[in-house]
């Protein structure tokens, strides 16, 4: 990939900074359109808020209570898509909604009977109400005084980081290029108008002048560091906004079916939802003043989860049953007028063009991605003057697509890379080595993560390339060293850079360990 930019006369028709949900959409968008396109992410693909969602594909119905029909309408449509073009990764989740109160079940059946009506032929299951018996035999780990009954309703859930991975090996197979520890220093101006940028591989150290007809800043929490590259004194366009979910052993839940509590104490929105058998329970929404690499959860975070869960589940959560706690930035658009409280600012994307030309996307979710794409790469294509081509991505199948997916299969998420990795341990039984019994890590994954999916480091494997470090931080740390060792031997690195890496790695999952945050 890097050897594509060592030619300076090269000019790429669209340059993407950022290789998380919104610049990996991006990305695909472009190249699928015919144009030549590069993607640059700093750090690793979706190490930002694109591996820390709550795993979610969903319409959104929080925003049809604060009567946003298009976005809703929109975010339908795109989660019907997205189950179409990668079956491996996004599959229907049901959710329980326990009603305490008497007016509580027709109040929602009605809502979501408009939500499942707004998915016309895109919709994946019809919401309905549940008796206090429906509901206890759906969420057997509930609390049941004062029950009244409840509704169900359907959404997806897929894994983030999975999905950001196969986008990127899409992107490669239609003739992109993309690249990760590669971070944009500089923006190459000519007379005012941006012509490119400058890059510096993390590596190694080497930089690189790139040419291009327009640039992408889809950097998430990230764009105003982008902008102020072209203009110092802009205005900050994003507002981060921190959510942190608490990771326990499925038995907090039992069943295959999610909770879901519309609105908490201070008017927020709590999901508990089995996850690689697991269960996530989040989400907060607590307003940051700057976008951090690696934010962290805040004492009063982690305790108002376990003080809201604990309303709901029969069995009370402690610190002690949290297996890892995982913290996002949502880069929400920042309002033009002050005093709206995050959880009131837009979810929807917005689209801004510098006087450079610079293209800059804020807001969206993954759900949204591919539309944000679509969206983004239709105003780089207008102000670049590039041929106008028509959109693919709506029925594009994303890399591992396979449509019977054997969901009791732990590696299941691979679709169809699954054969690879079989050929990978029938040529070589070593291959097969257990790794790790209690997360299904087998070194086969180790060296195709090396070999086809650019993990470069311990953390890319066991964040991103498996989900290890946000389903057990003490399991991942016990794994690391093997880790640390088999992917020097494939990328020929010495016993330094293994040491080197334990210690990154260590350093990394004190911030997933939830009693290292509540004694710092």
């Amino acid at each position: 990939m890097i050897r594509h930019l060592e030619d300076p006369a090269t000019r790429w028709d669209v340059v993407v900074i950022g290789g998380g949900a919104s610049g990996l959409g991006a990305a695909l968008e472009a190249v699928t359109r015919g144009y030549r396109t590069l993607l640059l992410e700093q750090h690793d693909f979706a190490k930002g808020t694109s591996s820390r969602s709550t795993k979610l594909v969903h319409g959104g119905v929080r925003y049809l209570a604060q009567g946003n029909i298009s976005l809703v309408l929109e975010a339908l449509k795109e989660r019907g898509r997205l189950k179409r073009n990668a079956p491996h990764l996004v599959k229907d989740q049901s959710f329980v909604i326990p009603c305490y109160l008497w007016w509580c079940v027709p109040f929602y059946t009605i809502g979501l009977t408009l939500y499942d009506l707004l998915a016309g032929r895109l919709g994946i299951g019809r919401s309905v109400p549940l008796s206090r018996k429906g509901v206890q035999k759906a969420l057997p780990a509930i609390k049941t005084e004062k029950l009244k009954g409840g509704v169900r309703y359907f959404d997806c859930q897929f894994d983030d980081a999975r999905l950001a991975v196969n986008l990127a090996r899409t992107i490669h197979e239609h003739g992109g290029v993309v690249i990760n520890y590669m971070q944009v220093t500089g923006l190459m101006l000519n007379d005012g108008r941006i012509i490119g940028v400058v890059a510096k591989e993390m590596e190694q150290g080497r930089s690189f002048s790139i040419k291009a007809r327009v640039v992408v800043n889809a950097t998430g929490v990230f764009v105003d560091d982008i902008l102020k590259m072209e203009h110092p004194t802009a205005r900050d366009v994003v507002r981060p906004s921190q959510g942190i979910h608490l990771v326990m052993e499925r038995s907090f839940l039992k069943g295959e079916e999610a909770l879901m509590i519309p609105r908490t104490s201070d008017g927020r929105v709590l999901f508990a939802v089995p996850w690689h058998n697991r269960v996530v329970v989040g989400t907060t929404d607590v307003e940051k003043q700057e976008a951090a690499l690696e934010p962290r959860a805040a004492e009063a975070e982690i305790a108002y989860i376990l003080e809201t869960a604990e309303r709901y589940l029969a069995r009370k959560p402690t610190l002690d049953d949290v297996r890892s706690v995982f913290t996002g930035l949502r880069p929400l658009a920042a309002p033009s007028g002050e005093g709206k409280k995050t959880k009131e600012i837009s979810r929807g994307h917005k689209i801004l063009v510098s006087e450079g030309g610079l293209i800059t996307i804020t807001g969206g979710k993954w759900t949204t991605y591919r539309k944000m794409g679509e969206d983004v790469i239709d105003a780089a294509a207008s102000r670049a003057a590039l041929t106008p081509v028509k959109s693919v991505t709506r029925h594009l199948k994303i890399h591992g697509y396979r449509e019977k997916v054997d969901r009791s299969d732990p590696l299941h998420w691979y679709g169809s890379d699954l054969d690879q990795l079989e050929k990978l341990t029938g040529e070589d039984p070593g291959m097969s080595a257990v790794i790790s019994e209690k997360l299904h890590i087998i070194k086969a994954q180790i060296v195709w993560a090396v070999r086809e999916e650019m993990a470069r480091t311990v953390e890319d494997f066991l964040a991103r390339r498996s989900r290890a470090l946000q389903l057990d931080v003490a399991e991942s740390l016990r794994i690391a060293p093997d880790i640390a060792r088999i992917m020097a031997t494939e990328l020929g690195y010495d016993d330094g850079w293994i040491a080197s890496q334990l210690d990154a790695f260590a350093a990394l999952a004190r911030n997933y360990k939830p009693e290292m945050n509540m004694n710092h």
